[in-house]
Formats: structure tokens, C-alpha cells, sequence
């Protein structure tokens, strides 16, 4: 592993000219990647370069956005504190992350007994549609949500984006979030500090959502053996239904699809922080998702709901196509309406950066229900400050149809990669792959492959316990 955008922080902290940089990202690239020429390296290079000094955060004039994306420094690397490796230096890290984990929602076993595992009891939690869940009916809904690959550096915004997002699925599917689990692995020479910075994140939705943290892991990035100070992992929730779920094959031609405002999550903070639009991050920083999906679960029209779900990674064209595949059905979509209930900053942000904003993750709820209560989820949802327009309608086309401001339709097909946010991204670009067939199949080899491996261990294991 060679942390690219780690490297070149560090040569640029050390005093490396920009010239120097770029020809050791350069070799970097030829180094550990086969088929890419040097000159598409140094286009590459020259983009990495511009997003870390972009996203230099020592300039930044105001002081809350340089506080958010900033972390308190321990001034001791993961590495020498010995997170992850289950000594004493281990457990002091995971005494103080559990005391992060602390919130007012208290768990029956939470992190703070560094026990084994966390655990809720069912009659501790709180009811759900004014009434107490069913145990016959019970339905445990669970998610597991990675983390944001470019916010390592930007620990706090990648705990809150990430655990909001965690409990954003669960929502959509029509269950009340119970419980939180956070796994994070770090480099050898990370800070400690961005890791408790991170879990100061991930808390703050605990904090703001009464959903308690119960469990988690801190592990090194390959332990020993590889250098760097990148930030990987994610976040786990629970979420418990009483009988039904919000699922998408509910979705009947005929349904209306409404939408609610985004100013989006991780992917238009990392747009903003890249390209040194640092202020926009401010947008991002709500839990309007989380609010409008406790107004229409706690309502007296939830049956009258086929679906909901949250326009996320691949953007709108992209879940709609994904819906659509599910639902066995297609869909009409009023553009000019959906671009309305984009946050005028973040907005702003994708076109001045060329970003196509249906293709990226916005942090709206889409919502397939009957007629009859269209108007009254709008209505309801006005009511805490959050606007909730119909865009479309449910068909039986099979088809994604735009109708643009100019009343002309066009069919939307979803691309190759979701909208390339960042300049690296959009050096690398959003073309469909030449031998992507060949591509295709090469991993549907290697899934064969996998069974085969898979049945053969089984049946070892088998042959040993007879």
C-alpha cells in the first residue's frame, strides 16, 4: 500500500517542491500499477497535487469550518500508541473511545464494560408508531456503511456522514435505529487524535438521533507492515420493524414519487474540501433526513407508503435505475423540480466544479406512495422546516424519462461511474471501460472460483467433524 494522498501531504509539509512531488507520484504510479503510461501518470500526479493543496485547511479564514475539518493532534502515531494490538497501550486508546461513545441513550451493554460485545434490551426500547413492538413480528433490520475514502484526513465530518448515513438506510426501510458499531482501522503513523476525532463524530448522531453506540473494533492497517496514516473502515447499525418493511418491490405503477431537499453528505463535503469551496461543507451539516423519516413513520398514513428510499452514491439516475430493475417498473421525472430541492450553495458548488448534480449523492428521501397522501406528507413535512416536492410518477416503461424545463423527455441511462466529484476523479473520468466485458467476466470467473473454494473448505471441515 502506498498512501498517495498521505505522501504527498508529507512532502509538502516537509518543504518538497511541487515539480519533486509530481515525479515521485509519478513513479509511485508506474511502480505499483501495469498498462498506464507516463503521461497519463503525470496527469494524475498533477491532480493529486491540486486536491491536497486545495484542501489545505491552514488558510481557511473562518474558524468553525477550520475547527470541523481540523483535529486535535495527540502527537502519537497509532503505531507507537499500539491501537490494535491489544497491549495496554490498546486498551488505554479503547477506554477513552468508549467514554466517546457515552451518550444519554443508554445501551444494557455498551462500550464503556469493554466487554465482548454490546447488547439493548427489547423492553428498554422506546415505542415505535405509539406502540410497543410486537415480539412475534419482530423484524431486525441491519446495515453496514463504509466510510468515505478522500474524508481520512477530516476525522470528525467522517464519523457524522457516515453514521448518519448508516441510520439513513435503516429509516428508508421503514425501522427504528437501535444501535450503532463503529470498525476502524488507521496506519501505523495515524494519530491518535483522528480516531477520537472521528468517534466525536460518529457520536454526535448518537447524541442527536437517542441511538446508542454499542460496539466496535480499532484495528492497524496491515499492522507493521505498511506505512501511512489513511483512515479506513465503517459503521454498523440495527434497526427493529413491527411487521412490515418500506421495501422496494412494493412499488405499484400508478404511485406518486416526492423528494425531499439534500444538501448532501460525505461525497459533496469531500466535493467542497477538494476543490477548496471549504464553507459549502457548513451545508452539509444536518440531520433534516433523519427528521422527516420519524414524522412519516410515526404517522397514520404508513400504510398508504410503498417505499422510501435515499438518493446516495450514483446519484438520482443511478437509484432510479436501481429501483426501477427492483420494482419491475419505470419511472417520469419533472428535472426542474428535482433541481429545486438542491441546496442553492451545494448547488452552486457542482456547477462551478462540473459536476452533473443527478449523478452524485444528495442526501434526499424519495418517497413511492398512493395519491391520496401526497399532499399531507408535504404538508407534514413543512411543518419542521423540510420542503417536499412530487417529482414524478410510477409507470410501466421500464424506462428512467426526464421531462426538462423545455417540456422536452429524454430517456436516462445510469453511466459507468457516478459523477466524478474531484479532479483526480475527473482525470480518471466517467467512460465505460473499452474491455469491460472482458472484465466482467473475468470476475464472474473469480466468483466461480470462490464457490468452488468455498464448497471444497466446507466439506474439509465436514470430513473433520464426522
Amino acid at each position: 500500500m502506498s498512501d498517495l494522498e498521505g505522501l504527498t501531504r508529507r512532502l509538502l509539509k516537509k518543504g518538497y517542491s511541487q515539480e519533486r512531488i509530481v515525479k515521485r507520484l509519478i513513479q509511485e504510479y508506474l511502480d505499483f500499477k501495469d498498462n498506464i503510461d507516463e503521461n497519463t501518470a503525470s496527469n494524475y500526479a498533477h491532480a493529486i497535487i491540486e486536491e491536497c493543496m486545495k484542501s489545505n485547511i491552514s488558510s481557511i479564514p473562518d474558524a468553525f469550518i477550520k475547527d470541523l475539518l481540523d483535529f486535535n493532534k495527540a502527537n502519537v502515531t497509532v503505531g507507537k500508541q499500539g491501537v490494535g494490538c491489544r497491549g495496554a497501550g490498546d486498551f488505554f486508546v479503547h477506554k477513552l473511545i468508549a467514554e466517546l461513545s457515552e451518550t444519554e441513550k443508554k445501551a444494557y451493554l455498551s462500550p464503556k464494560s469493554l466487554d465482548d460485545a454490546g447488547a439493548i434490551r427489547v423492553q428498554d426500547i422506546k415505542t415505535f408508531k405509539n406502540e410497543k413492538f410486537d415480539e412475534g413480528n419482530l423484524i431486525i433490520v441491519s446495515k453496514m456503511e463504509g466510510i468515505h475514502s478522500r474524508l481520512s484526513d477530516f476525522p470528525f465530518i467522517c464519523g457524522f456522514h457516515v453514521t448518519r448515513a448508516a441510520l439513513r438506510d435503516l429509516l428508508v426501510k421503514g425501522s427504528k435505529p437501535v444501535s450503532i458499531m463503529v470498525d476502524v482501522h488507521l496506519g501505523d503513523d495515524a494519530d491518535v487524535g483522528k480516531l477520537l476525532d472521528f468517534m466525536a463524530g460518529v457520536s454526535a448522531i448518537s447524541e442527536l438521533t437517542n441511538v446508542p453506540i454499542t460496539a466496535g473494533s480499532t484495528l492497524r492497517i496491515g499492522g507493521d507492515m505498511v506505512i501511512g496514516n489513511r483512515f479506513v473502515g465503517g459503521i454498523s447499525a440495527v434497526g427493529l420493524a413491527n411487521d412490515r418493511l418500506l421495501a422496494r418491490k412494493n412499488i405499484k405503477v400508478g404511485d406518486k414519487i416526492l423528494m425531499t431537499e439534500g444538501a448532501g453528505g460525505g461525497t459533496i463535503a469531500t466535493t467542497a474540501i477538494y476543490s477548496g469551496n471549504h464553507d459549502v461543507v457548513r451545508e452539509t451539516l444536518n440531520i433534516k433526513f433523519l427528521d422527516a423519516c420519524e414524522v412519516i413513520l410515526s404517522s397514520d398514513y404508513l400504510d398508504d407508503i410503498r417505499a422510501m428510499c435515499d438518493v446516495t452514491n450514483g446519484g438520482l439516475r443511478g437509484d432510479l435505475y436501481e429501483i426501477n430493475y427492483e420494482a419491475d417498473c419505470g419511472v417520469v421525472i419533472h428535472e426542474e423540480r428535482v433541481r429545486e430541492l438542491v441546496n442553492p450553495n451545494v448547488l452552486s458548488l457542482l456547477e462551478k466544479v462540473g459536476v452533473d448534480y443527478l449523478g452524485v449523492s444528495l442526501d434526499a428521501l424519495l418517497i413511492y406512495c398512493s395519491d391520496n397522501i401526497t399532499e399531507k406528507i408535504i404538508t407534514d413535512l413543512q411543518k419542521i422546516n423540510i420542503k417536499c416536492v412530487e417529482i414524478g410518477f410510477v409507470d410501466d416503461s421500464k424506462q428512467i424519462s426526464m421531462i426538462y424545463e423545455d417540456k422536452q423527455q429524454k430517456n436516462m441511462l445510469p453511466r459507468f461511474r457516478e459523477s466524478a466529484y474531484t479532479k483526480i476523479k475527473q482525470e480518471i473520468g466517467e467512460v465505460t471501460p473499452e474491455d469491460r466485458l472482458e472484465m466482467e467476466k473475468n470476475i464472474e470467473l473469480s466468483a466461480s472460483e470462490a464457490l468452488k473454494k468455498r464448497k471444497k473448505i466446507m466439506n474439509y471441515i465436514k470430513s473433520r467433524s464426522i
